[in-house]
């Protein structure tokens, strides 16, 4: 995992990027639809992410507010 998690945040960002060119010069519908594709994917991995923040939040608050006495 030690080389495996940095070569992936390097290498996954640089396939997008060339794959968005390469569909740029294919046919720039694609490209267009694909860039479409990859801000829907997203705005659901925000949306997910931040209500899991959130509901943890929730949990913390609720556990610090049952250990205090009255």
């Amino acid at each position: 995992m030690r080389i495996g998690k940095p070569l992936l945040l390097v290498a996954t960002p640089i396939g997008v990027v060339t794959g968005l060119y390469e569909a740029w010069r294919f046919s720039p519908g694609l490209a267009f639809l694909m860039i479409a594709l990859l801000a829907v994917v997203s705005a659901g991995v925000a949306l997910i992410v931040g209500t899991i923040r959130a509901e943890k939040a929730q949990e913390r608050e609720r556990l610090r507010d049952s250990k205090t006495p009255p």
